[in-house]
């Protein structure tokens, strides 16, 4: 499972960074899993909701990536003036590039309010999902099923709820994928007790 995490000015760190050291440590285990951080525009470093710069591996083009899964953090919801995922959902380049990269057949993946760039990208519609608690209200607002649950697998696309529920997400990509002995070890390399039931459409 090789998958590409899409970042953006504003994202928050774990939402981000937790998924990729699960999916690296997958890697070190055996298993064929790896990540790659990715921007749509090219550039060496993307400053992070807290402050962090975090160096970038390449750039996202949704029409010729060879990734199984992308993954989209989330950040800053609630002020698009101020960059997050609010302001990426306003812009609409990210959006867009989800949109482009589902329909070629793509697994998507929302951690936080990732899943509000996902909705506003159409994937969502109709669909069982969930997003952190601040921004619930308007994902009801976008013809989404809301989920009372960690994360949410809806097959091609999955959603998570605030910051560490990214962390189940993705170890259950990679029990979904790589099976459940790699998830398990990795879980008990970064100890972490995870939460493994999925609401499933």
């Amino acid at each position: 499972m090789h998958s590409e995490i899409l970042l953006y000015d504003g994202f928050d760190e774990l939402d981000a960074v937790g998924p990729y050291e699960v999916f690296e440590t997958a890697g070190a285990f055996g298993a064929d899993c790896s990540a790659r951080l990715v921007t749509l525009d090219a550039r060496e470093t993307v400053t992070a909701s807290h402050g962090l710069r975090v160096g970038t591996d390449g750039t996202f083009n949704p029409d010729s990536s060879d990734a199984d899964v992308l993954l989209v953090p989330g950040g800053g919801w609630s002020d698009p003036s101020e960059p997050g995922a609010g302001m990426e959902a306003e812009n609409g380049e990210i959006p867009d590039a989800i949109a482009a990269y589902a329909q070629r057949g793509g697994v998507v993946a929302g951690v936080c309010t990732g899943g509000m760039l996902l909705a506003h990208a159409g994937v969502l519609d109709g669909r069982p999902a969930v997003t952190h608690a601040t921004a619930l209200d308007d994902l009801r607002e976008m013809n989404v099923d809301i989920q009372d649950t960690r994360f949410v697998d809806d097959g091609d696309v999955l959603t998570a709820g605030g910051v560490t529920s990214g962390l189940d997400l993705a170890l259950h990509l990679v029990e979904r994928e790589c099976g459940l002995k790699i998830a398990d070890q990795v879980a008990a390399e970064i100890e972490y007790e995870r939460q493994t039931e999925p609401a499933r459409n």
